[in-house]
């Protein structure tokens, strides 16, 4: 071999390979991408959100509920509430099913029987497969019904889309695509702002001017947080005019959300930048956190469709909290449960984020 090429070689595998955290980069994190990649993407839908409402002594009504419940497709929806389209608003039941007032019992003998369906269609992927199912379960019970009868009873499903009428992909999308150009804007731009500033040798001399650490650090993030909040409401306004998105919820409740979230994202890049001594580790390693994180947020791929140990990590994903926060409050009207428990726990992963990441960075000023 060429003794220059040779020489290429060698210092090209050694500059690249000397380091401990380049290596886990390049080898052992491909390998993590692989397994969520391999286990959060699947199509199928389970652990549906299910509720009936019917009369008591009802047998063809409580025969249809029990199927469901049995096939392994639904799971009961939890909580309170007899109100069906409150318990769809505030995430308890993604799908309802409710008999006529006489009961569907009597309904089907006098060959009148119907269904109404109510289904969640912020998620376009789970909303499709519901209906798919009960559709099925409910021509298996009739089908079961008739045997022995000379005519097939009538049962007719009237299935209502809620939230997302026009069944359109954008309205599903594009909460997801916000989520994701903030997390890029955000985590990769501040990690390597800061790493940039080790890898010219600036850091050196940011340390040494007569500044307070606290005005470094407000200095390194604020830019960072502006911009963020700036995509954020061009995003908006680009989602409103091209799409058609509605903004259903109060516009408080919108920005608070990005603001905490944009805090958030801002201070895992500063964390990552801690970790990284140059440029190049700092891109590596924001998209090993936001791969992984924009898989397990529910923003393609159904959360509930995954193993029980992804979702247990997708939970304490800040992506998965903030998606739910936007399809929420701009498809639903912003439901005050679902926005103060989610809102509480983005606040709270944000405190920690910030916390660890300040608390890292002193130290390297220190």
């Amino acid at each position: 071999m060429n003794l220059t090429i040779k020489g290429f070689l060698r210092k090209e595998f050694s500059q690249t390979l000397r380091d401990p955290r380049m290596r886990v980069l390049i080898f052992v994190a491909p390998i993590v991408q692989l397994v969520i990649f391999g286990y959060a993407i699947s199509t199928e839908v389970s652990n549906i959100r299910f509720d009936t409402y019917f009369s008591p002594g009802d047998t063809m009504a409580q025969r249809i509920e029990e199927r469901c419940l049995a096939s392994g497709w639904f799971v009961p929806a939890a909580g309170p509430g007899r109100d069906p389209y409150q318990r769809i608003q505030s995430g308890r039941a993604e799908a309802v099913l409710i008999a006529p007032p006489g009961g569907l019992t009597r309904a089907m003998q006098r060959n009148e029987g119907r269904l109404q369906l109510l289904v969640d269609t912020t998620n376009m992927i789970r909303a499709r497969g519901i209906e798919r199912y009960i559709q099925m379960v409910i021509q298996q019970v009739v089908s079961e019904a008739s045997l022995g009868q000379e005519q097939k009873p009538m049962l007719n499903l009237d299935i209502r889309v809620l939230y997302n009428p026009g069944m359109k992909t954008a309205f599903f999308m594009v909460p997801g695509v916000m989520v994701m150009l903030v997390c890029i804007l955000t985590i990769i731009m501040t990690s390597m702002s800061l790493a940039r500033e080790k890898e010219i040798g600036t850091f050196e001399t940011l340390v040494a001017a007569p500044v307070r650490n606290g005005e470094i650090l407000l200095g390194k993030t604020l830019p960072f947080l502006i911009l963020g909040m700036v995509l954020v409401l061009i995003i908006l306004a680009a989602s409103m005019l091209i799409f058609g998105l509605p903004l259903a919820g109060a516009f408080w409740k919108f920005i608070l959300s990005s603001f905490i979230f944009v805090c958030t994202t801002v201070s895992i890049g500063i964390l990552i930048s801690t970790l990284a001594r140059n440029q190049q580790q700092a891109m590596m390693g924001s998209f090993l956190f936001m791969f992984p994180g924009i898989l397990l947020s529910g923003m393609m791929f159904p959360i509930e469709n995954m193993p029980p140990t992804l979702i247990g990590i997708a939970y304490l994903n800040p992506l998965k909290y903030f998606l739910t926060l936007l399809r929420n409050i701009m498809l639903k009207g912003g439901d005050d449960r679902v926005f103060w428990i989610n809102l509480g726990v983005l606040v709270l992963m944000a405190v920690i984020a910030m916390g660890i990441s300040f608390k890292r960075f002193r130290q390297t000023l220190n």
